[in-house]
């Protein structure tokens, strides 16, 4: 499976909110980090706390997809994210970082 397969398949369980799917494709000691900044997240446990929360705050979340470039094992996406119909919008972009068919690091700039 190529990097841009298992970051799909990680956006798409994102949108359905689907946990179980969306943890498989991160690796057990995936770091999600701020560019060039802290570690928010270290490991399955921390990501799952931080989305279960989000989902459960926000259950019409959805990611759109507006541009992707990939090169090797790093796949990087902009992502325009809207927390519900009336909810609050941000734009994101993540820098994905795919070891063993799992994302092993996510640097987000927001």
């Amino acid at each position: 499976m190529s990097a841009v397969d298992v970051v799909q398949r990680q956006l798409e369980a994102y949108n359905a909110q689907d946990m179980d799917a969306f943890l498989a494709t991160y690796a057990p000691d995936c770091q999600i980090c701020d560019l060039n900044g802290a570690v928010t997240q270290n490991g399955r446990d921390e990501i799952r706390a931080r989305y279960a929360a989000m989902f459960a705050q926000f259950p019409e979340n959805k990611a759109r997809l507006v541009h992707r470039m990939s090169l090797g094992d790093v796949v990087i996406d902009h992502e325009d994210v809207v927390r519900g119909p009336n909810g609050p919008r941000l734009e994101a972009i993540a820098i994905y970082t795919v070891k063993n068919g799992q994302i092993a690091r996510v640097d987000f700039v927001k």
